[in-house]
Parts: C-alpha cells; structure tokens; sequence
C-alpha cells in the first residue's frame, strides 16, 4: 500500500516537472501565458519557483532560477522518493 502510494507521488512529480518544462517554453512565445492553459501553468508553477527567483537574481535577461528549480525537484524525486521507499521496505519486513 505505501509502495502504491510513492509510485503515485513519483508520477505526480514527473508531471509537474512537465508541467514546469512546458512553462518555461511558453516564456518564449509572446502571448502564450494568456492562454487558459498557461493561466493553468502559471498558477501551479509560480508558487514553486518563486523561492527561487527571491534567492537567484537573473543574469542579464536569462531568469536561470527555474533550472535550479528542475534541478531541486529531480534531485527530491530521485534521492527522496529512493530513501522514503527503503524506509517502508525496512520497516514493514
């Protein structure tokens, strides 16, 4: 059961890592945010990578604080979800 329930957040997660590639893209289309989807991807993106941009100044008119954000995110799905899944195998043999 709890096996099923990280698989769920690691496909959750993989969405979202989707969700962020593919707001970052629309950066580069003018008017494409305005969109419903890109209203779609602003609100479920910008709370995430508004950590980032606070800490991360951008370098000339590159904004490289979603990069680390991907980063951040592939690293917590990777290590995270690896450490969280051994636990429950440990403590449920």
């Amino acid at each position: 059961m709890l096996l099923t329930i990280l698989e769920l957040v690691d496909l959750l997660l993989t969405g979202y890592f989707f969700a962020l590639i593919g707001y970052i893209l629309m950066s580069w289309f003018p008017g494409a945010r305005d969109s419903s989807i890109g209203n779609f991807l602003t609100k479920i993106c910008e709370p995430y990578l508004e950590p980032f941009r606070k800490v991360i100044p951008p370098i000339g008119m590159i904004d490289i604080s979603p990069i680390v954000a991907i980063f951040v995110l592939q690293f917590a799905q990777g290590s995270g979800l690896h450490a969280l899944g051994q636990l429950i195998i440990n403590l449920t043999s």
